[in-house]
């Protein structure tokens, strides 16, 4: 493609999230997210999984663009630890990107190229969080910032424009409150509850991976489909009664066992307690930070649906991060869901600006 950058006159500017689970993208152009998509990439199955998925979304990205990046997947068993896990990843996007215009999101540190970025693994190990939570901050200074994605949930306190972490690493997250491990999506349900009420008794589920929350958003009406990018727990389909089948086998019976309306209610069941385990994290995080009850919950990626329901819990206004950030229409949406690569190529947008304006 043309070098865009220099023959319009627009800075393109892409921000990339790479995953365990999934590679997202968002393109800004000049300041504001004009694209963003997210793909299924199983970085246990190997770093070509990656690669396959930086090649096709790749071809969205005008020649000459900047490229920011971040990361989580350096925490995938297909690494023997995390710091091999950064480097690994770092030596990926020097032979995919080059060094040239090509930044590291080091967190509390900033931003990094590729060589300082080799001595940063603590600071960039799983730091997509502070990105977005960084960006909240910044507009609406004052908040509870919750990201819901497919596997993990974070938790921070936006205190006076800035991010009010207490943890920075994942076992601190972890301890604080600031990391809950429960997902939208992909999360196991045995994880969740350890029984449920059928016909009003009190049953315990098998300790198999069975269904997952996907299932649980799906029979409730609360799923993108999109969204939902990997198989099944039984690799059937993903319809409301390949679901409730995946529900049944929970609880040792099959979807004709109970009506519809009774799976619904069980779903339901696994629903609120993964939404209690949100906000346990969500008051121990504002109670420690003494945010202001006025204070809004600043919802970000697949799982706002719940996190809508958790702002109602906590009585605060909801505020949907994609009206936070500069994006056409068609964008505003898929960039929400991809939070950290939209906040990545806006934060190093505003600084590529800053520094053109300087000099």
């Amino acid at each position: 493609m043309e070098d865009r950058n220099s023959a319009e006159g627009k800075r393109f500017v892409a921000g990339w999230d790479i995953g365990g689970a999934h590679l997202k993208m968002a393109l800004c152009e000049n300041g504001v997210v004009t694209h963003s998509a997210t793909l299924k990439t199983s970085m246990w199955l190997g770093i070509d999984e990656v690669r396959r998925g930086i090649e096709s979304l790749r071809a969205e990205v005008p020649a000459g663009a900047a490229n920011a990046f971040t990361m989580t997947a350096e925490l995938s068993d297909g690494f023997a630890d995390r710091r091999e896990g950064v480097a690994g990843i770092l030596s990926l996007i020097e032979e995919e990107f080059g060094t040239e215009d090509t930044r590291i999101y080091a967190g509390r540190a900033g931003f990094a190229d590729t060589a300082q970025a080799r001595g940063l693994a603590p600071d960039i190990a799983s730091a997509n969080w502070h990105a977005t939570a960084a960006l909240a901050a910044s507009v609406v200074r004052d908040a509870l910032f919750v990201d819901m994605g497919s596997t993990t949930t974070d938790i921070l306190a936006l205190r006076d424009g800035k991010v009010a972490n207490t943890g920075y690493s994942d076992a601190e997250r972890l301890l604080s409150g600031e990391l809950v491990y429960t997902g939208f999506t992909r999360s196991a349900l045995i994880g969740i509850a350890e029984r449920v009420p059928v016909g009003g008794t009190m049953t315990p589920l098998m300790n198999e991976y069975f269904a997952n929350t996907a299932d649980i958003a799906r029979i409730l009406g609360m799923l993108d489909e999109a969204d939902d990018q990997y198989p099944s727990a039984d690799r059937r389909e993903k319809t409301l009664t390949g679901s409730i089948g995946r529900l049944a086998r929970m609880i040792g019976r099959d979807g004709p066992d109970l009506s519809t309306e009774e799976w619904s209610d069980i779903a339901l069941w696994f629903s609120e307690h993964q939404l209690r385990m949100v906000h346990d994290g969500a008051l121990r995080v504002a109670a420690d930070h003494r945010l202001a009850r006025g204070a809004p919950v600043v919802g970000a990626g697949i799982g706002r649906p719940q996190i809508r329901r958790l702002a109602a819990r906590l009585e605060r206004p909801f505020v949907d991060f994609g009206t936070l950030i500069n994006a056409v229409e068609p964008a505003r949406e898929t960039a929400c869901k991809a939070a950290p690569a939209a906040a990545v190529a806006l934060l190093a947008a505003a600084e590529i600006s800053k520094s053109a304006d300087a000099g």
